[in-house]
């Protein structure tokens, strides 16, 4: 999905192809050479892969590259260089071997002709595989298609919850598309990061532009951070637990290293008060008592260490001391409104409306006199 500020419809995100080298400016030591191994991306930007610049060309980002394929070759953008390759290589864990895929040349014009054919059948196949896939009855979702640049492979990304025999499956596409054929299974959210979305907060979704490592997101970021348990808001397009979960996750844990452990229950004479919740943006505590839970006290962080201390000693304080000038919750601002009844001149409409009323009545007059003559 493309988005409103670039202009391109199969873009996939703004930013899912920039690539911030920030060793692109830090000079070599004179007995080093360029490292030799580039990054390549395909199918704007959704899928990355390393390949060995065994030619004498010097490549640069946004190059076009004629790169090994299966049995063929692809083409792709250049999308990193230098240095920084190497600890994209060691993130991604892959080895630089001398079994690595090469560079063949730069991309020729009949190359990229090849790659615009092979592109525009993809959403084609897409539809005819899907199809052939429910003929069968396989309980899968076939999310994306992507043909090799010279069309002699097809990979077909799909998403299933069980196990699926796509053995016989394979051969009818085979024989229906002519080309090599390879099922990658994906996730949930790599799914939604193919067909991109816009998401609750009104952007396009982070896996379908600049996120790329998917890391375990659960209920317990969403308690840390005080938000209400609730399985269709905290969830994304993916329906899953939102990433973005985790963004603010370190800076609420490093907030509530200042409020008191073992602080949910305080003895008070008039009962033991009941921790409601913690309120991180205010350094705040809120208490009720177990006979009246509908009326909560804040109190302070100070007042709470101070009230814990007192209850190890066996002491039970008179009262809690609440925080005073508190904002009633839920209580709306108060907005003046102005009177303007008088100042909106409407003569300009009450002509408009008395010159329509004319001209019902002129083009009523023939049709009347019309009945007349011929009773």
């Amino acid at each position: 999905m493309g988005c409103g500020q670039c202009g391109s419809g199969g873009c996939g995100g703004c930013s899912r192809m920039d690539v911030w080298n920030w060793l692109a400016e830090i000079p070599l030591s004179p007995y080093d050479k360029p490292f030799d191994i580039v990054e390549v991306s395909f199918n704007n930007g959704s899928r990355k892969d390393f390949y060995r610049n065994t030619t004498r060309h010097s490549f640069e980002k946004g190059d076009m590259v004629t790169v090994e394929g299966m049995n063929g070759f692809d083409v792709g953008m250049v999308s990193l260089t230098g240095e920084l390759v190497k600890l994209q290589m060691k993130k991604k864990r892959v080895a630089d071997t001398p079994d690595l895929k090469k560079i063949l040349r730069r991309a020729t014009a009949d190359d990229l002709a090849k790659m615009e054919a092979s592109k525009k059948r993809e959403k084609e196949v897409l539809i005819r595989s899907r199809a052939i896939a429910r003929n069968m009855g396989l309980e899968m979702k076939l999310t994306e298609v992507e043909i090799q640049a010279d069309g002699k492979k097809a990979t077909f990304y799909y998403t299933a919850d069980e196990r699926v025999d796509f053995r016989e499956l394979i051969k009818v596409y085979a024989s229906e598309f002519r080309v090599k054929v390879e099922m990658r299974q994906i996730g949930a959210r790599q799914e939604s990061a193919k067909v991109g979305g816009i998401g609750t907060c009104g952007r396009e979704l982070c896996c379908s532009t600049w996120l790329s490592d998917f890391k375990s997101v659960s209920t317990t970021a969403a308690r840390y951070q005080n938000l209400s348990i609730n399985q269709a808001k905290l969830s994304g397009q993916c329906g899953r637990l939102k990433c973005c979960l985790n963004y603010e996750l370190d800076t609420y844990l490093d907030a509530l290293k200042d409020f008191p452990e073992d602080a949910d229950v305080l003895q008070t004479a008039s009962g033991p008060a009941l921790l409601q919740k913690r309120d991180i943006f205010k350094n705040l505590m809120w208490y009720a008592y177990e006979h009246n839970p509908t009326k909560p006290y804040a109190l302070t962080i100070e007042r709470v260490k101070e009230i814990l201390e007192l209850n190890r000693q066996g002491i039970a304080v008179e009262e809690l001391k609440p925080v005073e000038d508190l904002p009633a919750k839920g209580k709306a601002e108060e907005h003046e409104f102005v009177d303007v009844v008088g100042q909106i001149s409407l003569k300009s409409l009450e002509k408009s409306s008395k010159r329509r009323k004319q001209k019902q009545k002129k083009s009523q007059q023939p049709q009347q006199q019309k009945k007349r003559n011929n009773p």
